[in-house]
């Protein structure tokens, strides 16, 4: 039985082993962590075909240079002298245009439909995680964002997506008794939701019980290659070979490219979530306010809301104004929701692997042909994580793919 190495157990980690042992490998993951900390945990739980827009959109270096003077802001670069952040940022730039941003929906479009497919049959084999197809309201306040939002709903449905736009009473007709201060919504019905800390649980005791081995706490320290093949990893002290190797480690992905011998171009991109109880117990659709860029997820009896995108170097420092910014935010939409301010023990943080483009890598590496990287898929890793990984297995397999999926090139900036 040919084996294979997945490095990174967040949810490409495991969704690539899942189907790489469904497809016959041994599989074994390494993972830097404890598996309770990684990306995946802390994530709005929301699969979004709605989300063909990518990060780098039209518009965004505006906004981007505003937010950067205030300290409550969703997006955030930290200015820095960094080598990578200069050279992800120039990228960025060269990507933020709507040539780019046409040429990055139907790939993106199609990707999060066939994830979205892929988790009906998942729910069947390993469990019920909280998936719920009543969609996502995007919810607004102001006519600016009305414009945009009714002009992107446009967009979805020329891509065959399911999108209505609703007044703000059509909107509260979905949640009866839910207060809603908005002016309007777009019900994108193409998307879902789901407990991913549920989900998480249920993928790594089914990978066990079906004999992938997942060791904790072993940090990939050293990968030796040779004509154009890995022969060796060292993790934890311990050495490691296999026949295929799969690249799946987020926002830690350069460093470990580099120990590969080649650049991913990617940046971290934190952001912060807490729950609160669902105190009207009636909200029941996932939905995101539009001009705070909050996400507000119901699930298990709580209300999951996150937001923020801090594009800088890995670190634990939590910025207690940007969460103040999407605590007070919240009441202006949702008037029923009054929540306190978490304290920082209840206060959730991870990296998104942000790539200058606004697209995931997916794809087997040129300069090393038993290698396939599966990385950079910013805030949408829950969204595309079972797409990516049966795309990745039919790479290994030589099969192939479901999708054309030449636009995730991991050598697409070489």
């Amino acid at each position: 039985m040919a084996k294979a190495i997945v490095i990174g157990a967040g949810i490409i980690g495991l969704s690539s082993a899942y189907y790489l042992r469904q497809a016959g490998w041994e599989v074994t993951v390494l993972e830097k962590g404890n598996l309770s900390d990684n990306c995946s945990f802390g994530n709005a739980g929301m699969i979004v075909p709605s989300h063909f827009v990518p990060l780098a959109a039209p518009g965004m270096l505006e906004k981007g240079i505003k937010w950067m003077f205030n300290s409550r802001s969703p997006f955030y670069v930290r200015p820095s002298l960094n080598p990578a952040l200069l050279s992800w940022g120039l990228k960025f730039m060269k990507s933020a245009n709507q040539q780019q941003a046409a040429k990055a929906a139907v790939p993106l479009r199609d990707i999060s439909l066939l994830s979205k497919e892929l988790y009906a049959d998942l729910t069947a084999k390993i469990g019920d995680f909280g998936l719920s197809n009543n969609g996502i309201l995007m919810l607004y306040k102001t006519e600016k964002v009305e414009e945009e939002e009714l002009h992107t709903a446009e967009q979805a449905r020329a891509l065959g997506l399911d999108a209505v736009s609703l007044s703000a009473a059509e909107a509260r007709q979905l949640q009866p008794g839910l207060e809603l201060n908005v002016k309007g919504a777009v019900h994108y019905r193409c998307d879902a939701h789901l407990n991913p800390n549920l989900l998480l649980a249920l993928l790594q005791r089914n990978l066990l019980e079906s004999g992938v081995e997942i060791l904790k706490n072993a940090e990939v320290t050293k990968m030796v290659h040779e004509k154009g093949k890995i022969t060796l990893l060292v993790a934890a002290g311990q050495e490691y070979a296999a026949d295929h190797y799969v690249l799946a480690t987020g926002s830690w992905s350069p460093e470990i490219a580099k120990r590969a011998g080649f650049k991913i171009p990617l940046m971290p991109g934190k952001g912060y979530s807490f729950m609160v109880e669902n105190t009207q117990k009636n909200m029941h659709i996932a939905a995101l306010l539009c001009e705070a860029k909050v996400s507000v997820t119901p699930m298990g009896g709580k209300i999951r809301f996150g937001g923020t995108m801090e594009i800088d170097a890995i670190n634990d420092r939590i910025h207690i104004n940007r969460v103040k910014g999407i605590v007070e935010s919240i009441p202006a939409y949702l008037p029923g929701f009054q929540p306190d301010l978490p304290e920082k023990k209840d206060i959730w943080f991870g990296f998104r692997p942000c790539s200058p483009d606004g697209l995931p890598y997916l794809g087997n590496s040129k300069a090393l042909h038993n290698l396939t990287v599966a990385t950079g898929h910013g805030m949408m890793g829950i969204s595309l994580g079972p797409a990516t990984g049966m795309l990745l297995s039919e790479l290994v397999n030589g099969t192939p793919p479901s999708m054309d999926i030449q636009p995730f090139s991991p050598d697409r900036y070489s």
